[in-house]
């Protein structure tokens, strides 16, 4: 199988490679890119744990073949801390400890950030239906709706 040229901007590099055409976008953004934060969960898209902002919207990069890339900005975990600072969500997670094993933390943090650009002042019930599509085992979700409440009002504070 040819092997495609794509290139796209991942956390505001710009980045070229080359794929097969059936190639997943969460494989080729770790493997061949080294930004191993997002994790490869259940390749499905029922958990979230791949989760990428892709053209600002929130996307499973399990379910997004590379090519579909191309000429796009991709923005991972990676790229969320900007001159050394942490994002507000990764703060606020954090603080409030929204994550216990952490394997889902970094889809997580990616739907946090999209979904709080979406609505930036959720309630408790927003919150629960704007990440429903991202799994966690560990926590409960309690902690997880708390940081994002905490982000909420870092975000408008600035």
């Amino acid at each position: 199988m040819s092997k495609t040229h794509i290139q796209f901007k991942l956390n505001g590099s710009e980045v070229e490679t080359l794929v097969e055409p059936r190639e997943l976008l969460i494989h080729v953004i770790r493997e061949q890119l080294g930004q191993t934060g997002s994790h490869i969960g259940c390749e499905t898209s029922h958990c979230g744990a791949c989760t990428v902002d892709l053209n600002g919207e929130s996307l499973k990069s399990c379910t997004i073949l590379a090519v579909q890339a191309n000429g796009a900005e991709v923005a991972t975990v990676e790229g969320l801390a900007a001159s050394g600072e942490l994002h507000a969500v990764q703060e606020a997670f954090m603080q409030e400890h929204g994550l216990q094993c952490g394997f889902c933390t970094p889809g997580m943090l990616m739907r946090s950030y999209r979904f709080l650009q979406e609505n930036p002042n959720p309630t408790e019930e927003d919150i629960c239906q704007g990440m429903s599509g991202n799994l966690c085992r560990c926590t409960g979700y309690q902690n997880i709706v708390k940081a994002i409440q905490v982000a909420a009002v870092k975000l408008q504070a600035k």
